[in-house]
Order: structure tokens, then sequence, then C-alpha cells
């Protein structure tokens, strides 16, 4: 590959301002067994969508991870919207998964090691308020994601913990073509990956 040609590949990898993610460091053991049949329903907010999606698409129980927004006051936004800013909506996914073979315990646990929750203003080289993070729990799943939470930040020391739980809100699905982004486009999303360093932020974070 020519160096006009790698440098024109980081160029485009930046610009597409989505940040892939690596396996998480402690994944939360899954329950073995069929499918239940049964379906909950999760949301997170982790940084890039993408990252975030692929991240739970690969935990035993998950049934389904969909990119998407959520928290903000506009109605059906478009990526290009959130991302121009304004909207108050964070990129999210929303975590469909068979609470017979996972917990929605699980599920959190397993999701602060896949973010830097120390980082107010994005994660990694995504940075802005579409990229920060929280978790949104209806008023059932609130106080297991914040005992979660609690156990979490007693790693990573409470003062520096600012990944919120917050209010359960409507989830909006994105475009079409972030669904299955890292799945679609392995090549692209592996540079992604090896450019924004999160891998090694996450080592840092989590030891």
């Amino acid at each position: 590959m020519s160096l006009p040609t790698r440098l024109a590949l980081v160029a485009t990898l930046v610009l597409a301002a989505c940040t892939p993610g690596e396996p998480a460091t402690a994944e939360p053991p899954a329950q073995s067994g069929p499918d239940s049949g049964r379906r909950e329903v999760a949301l997170f907010a982790g940084g890039c969508f993408w990252s975030t999606e692929a991240n739970f698409e690969r935990i035993p129980g998950v049934v389904s991870a969909v990119s998407g927004f959520a928290g903000g006051r506009v109605a059906n936004p478009s990526y290009e919207q959130v991302v121009r800013g304004g909207t108050g909506h964070l990129e999210a996914v929303q975590v469909t998964y068979d609470p017979t073979r996972i917990t929605y315990r699980q599920l959190v646990d397993r999701f602060w090691r896949t973010i830097d929750p120390t980082d107010p203003d994005g994660q990694f080289c995504d940075q802005g308020p579409s990229y920060a993070t929280a978790v949104f729990a209806t008023a059932a799943q609130r106080p297991v994601a914040e005992a979660s939470r609690r156990a979490a930040a007693a790693v990573v020391g409470e003062r520096r913990f600012v990944t919120p739980v917050r209010d359960a809100v409507r989830f909006w699905p994105a475009e079409a073509y972030h669904q299955d982004f890292a799945r679609l486009n392995p090549v692209r999303y592996g540079g992604y990956s090896r450019f924004c360093g999160r891998e090694a932020r996450l080592r840092a974070v989590w030891g």
C-alpha cells in the first residue's frame, strides 16, 4: 500500500468519528443452556455505537444489539443531526437478551469493562456530547444498575467514575448502514480500532 493510500485511509478513519470495540478485559460468565424464548431489553450508551454493539453481540445470551440514539429532545433523529450537536442524544445500543441465559446485572457489569468511565467528554478518540456514556435503566432495573455501578466505581475510584445511571428513555434506531458495522466492514473497523488505542486505554483504566 502506497504512502498516499495509507494517509487517505487514516483520514477516512478519523473522519468517520466512531471507535471500534475490543473484547472486554473481564467478561461476566453467561449461563449455558438453550434459548428459552424469553426476552428482556437493556439500553446502554458507550461512546461509538459500532463498538458497543459489537461488544454486546459477542455475549452468549444476547439475542440482538441495535445501534441508535437515546436521551435527547429530537424525535427520530438522523446520524448527521446527532453528530452535528444540539439534539441532546447519545449514541446508544438497545440490547435484547434471554434472562435465563444472562442476567441484567451481568450485562451491566460487562458494560463497565468496555468503556472508560473516567472520561466525561466522550470515549477514546471519539470526543463530544454524543459520545458520552450512560446506563439507561427502568425503575425495576435501576437498583441493579446502581449496585453494579458502585462495585465498578470501587475499582476505578468513585471520584473518577463519571458515567451515570439515567432513567430509561425512548430509543431511536440508527440508519441501516450503521447496523452490524463491525461485522460487515471488518477492514475499516479493524483499522479504526488500531488508530484509537481503545484496548490500551481499557487496560490502563481497569488493569
